[in-house]
């Protein structure tokens, strides 16, 4: 069979390669710590739970409008309005099944062949993969540990061509944890004006921030109406297999992602909507539990980092991720995460899964108990003691 071209320059998430030959190992016999898969360790809180259940009780089993219930798109509105200290319009709200369409859309809606669109690198390897799948030219802007996993204004400046149509955010970012600075932000916000760019701002880490506050781009003069915001409920709530993500678009985008949604998912599910307001609108004492959780891990995780020979590690400031430079092993960023699993029985994500500017790095996910994080932590100094002698 002979596939369309298009689909040989279609990437993947290489989480789920690993987490498979993990199990794959696992299934042998090899006892193996999962700090590979982007996901939190926690139980959806009750009360969505409950909502959900409630809902396809009453009949929430149906078709829903493509661009989500009106209910849940007006709390959203609220939502991030009062977040972002915007007035936000429900029209512009856009619910699709989980985050990762949003970025399809977007990409697919306003990028020609041969556009350029900057995104960060090391980076979400998603965005590369549908730039390059949509025929755009993607062009990396590199995050550097010397900066914080952030960059000078003058690098994406330098990067800004007359065929450059889209700049991509991520803030806090994966897989560096970075969280980028209000007055960076108010640059990447003038330099948009200025040279006529769509921003796709990811901020699916957006609650999990610890030190000071969010900021976005959003919140800068005349940036609603060259803005896509991405946001969702997997790492905020625990709700990554529900599926539950949303954009907001400048008005004239939401006909034609509505058609986009029409033509590929029709709808997301009406049960997990129902859910997701729940989410929005009830108590957050889980939610603050587990990003003080996540804070205590943090400063475990980088305190021993920084303790083993060949590795150190940058504070994350945002998400639930380290990205420990390894360069002191002597091994690239594969052949020591390889090393990892196979001798040490722990799963990281090499750096290079995200980007040619991942080398030299490596993901550690702390989304993982304390105990098993010390665990991991235990062998992977073991091993780099074995391995440096």
């Amino acid at each position: 069979m002979k596939l369309a071209a298009r689909m040989h320059r279609l990437g993947t998430e290489s989480a789920f390669e690993v987490a498979a030959r993990a199990r794959a190992l696992e299934a042998q016999g090899h006892p193996m710590i999962h700090l590979e898969i982007g996901e939190p360790d926690f139980d959806t809180p009750a009360h969505i739970r409950h909502a959900a259940c409630a809902a396809l009780e009453a009949g929430y089993t149906h078709y829903g409008p493509a661009t989500g219930l009106p209910e849940l798109r007006e709390v959203l509105a609220t939502h991030i309005g009062k977040k972002r200290g915007l007035s936000v319009d429900a029209a512009n709200v856009v619910v699709t099944p989980g985050a990762k369409p949003i970025m399809f859309y977007a990409i697919m809606a306003l990028i020609e062949a041969g556009d350029q669109v900057i995104y960060p690198n090391p980076g979400f390897p998603i965005y590369e993969s549908m730039i390059n799948f949509i025929g755009g030219d993607a062009v990396p802007l590199q995050l550097r540990e010397d900066r914080g996993f952030g960059f000078d204004l003058s690098d994406l400046r330098n990067l800004i061509s007359d065929r450059t149509r889209m700049i991509i955010l991520n803030s806090p970012h994966n897989p560096t944890g970075g969280v980028l600075p209000r007055a960076t932000l108010e640059g990447i916000a003038d330099l948009a004006k200025e040279h006529d760019l769509i921003v796709l701002a990811d901020e699916i880490y957006s609650d999990i921030v610890y030190e000071g506050e969010h900021h976005s781009v959003l919140e800068f003069p005349d940036m609603l109406e060259r803005t896509i915001l991405l946001d969702g409920f997997s790492k905020t709530y625990a709700m990554t297999g529900w599926r539950m993500g949303y954009g907001l678009f400048p008005a004239p985008l939401v006909p034609h992602i509505s058609r986009l949604i029409i033509n590929s998912v029709s709808c997301t599910a009406s049960f997990s909507q129902m859910g997701a307001i729940q989410a929005i609108t009830g108590p957050t004492t889980a939610v603050d539990a587990m990003v003080d959780e996540f804070h205590r891990r943090r400063e475990l995780v980088i305190r021993r980092l920084n303790n083993i020979p060949g590795l150190s590690c940058v504070m994350p400031h945002g998400a639930f991720y380290a990205f420990p430079n390894i360069t002191g092993t002597g091994m690239d960023s594969r052949t020591y995460a390889n090393h990892l699993l196979t001798t040490a029985g722990v799963a990281v994500l090499p750096g290079t899964a995200f980007g040619e500017y991942g080398e030299g790095y490596i993901r550690i996910s702390f989304a993982n108990s304390q105990d098993n994080l010390n665990r991991a932590l235990d062998q992977i100094t073991a091993a780099n003691r074995k391995l440096l002698g």
